[in-house]
């Protein structure tokens, strides 16, 4: 079923319709939000809100628009709430590894089929370098790009989440991409 056929099943009363949303969604809303706010707890936190936010709001869905774009604007929205609110982060508190040797940031999730051994340091380091320069970008830029290349949004979708003209979004995808490499010291 496609989402919007899930949503209007759902108004009908069919619970498994909201849950198949939920499950399909969880997992992306959350990377999406984690890479924004850079904390696993704070991010499992505005995930949970997102949800209750969008079952709260579900009749309100415009069913001419595309689900996907509607539950990452609401991702987009708390989490640009969030880092309002958000204290300064201590250079104590940034994270070296965590304990289960899981990457950190999302350049490192990157599938590799067969490095040579004296390449995996040098993608490492690239790896780390990377991510660096994209946690320095505005959030904002840093959104356009994760919602792009990460999730896989169309400039379109990610237009119609921000609500702003196309021509904005390539404009402001352009200048991440300019900020990115200015940071990308490589």
């Amino acid at each position: 079923m496609k989402d919007e056929e899930l949503i209007y099943a759902f108004l009908r009363g069919d619970q498994y319709a909201l849950e198949t949303l939920i499950k399909e969604y969880m997992g992306p809303i959350y990377n999406y939000i984690y890479y924004l706010v850079g904390n696993a707890g704070d991010a499992e936190d505005i995930t949970q809100d997102v949800f209750v936010s969008a079952w709260k709001n579900i009749e309100r869905f415009d069913r001419t628009k595309k689900f996907k774009t509607w539950i990452f604007a609401i991702a987009k929205n708390a989490s640009f709430n969030w880092l309002k609110k958000k204290k300064p982060k201590l250079f104590s508190d940034v994270p070296v590894s965590n304990e289960r040797d899981e990457p950190e940031n999302f350049i490192e999730t990157i599938a590799d089929d067969s490095p040579l051994p004296e390449e995996l340091f040098t993608r490492a380091d690239l790896g780390l370098q990377l991510s660096k320069a994209i946690d320095a970008l505005n959030p904002i830029y840093r959104s356009i790009l994760l919602l792009h290349y990460k999730e896989e949004l169309s400039l379109q979708e990610i237009a119609e989440l921000e609500n702003e003209s196309i021509n904005t979004i390539k404009s402001k995808h352009r200048r991440a991409l300019m900020q990115l490499k200015k940071n990308f010291d490589y």
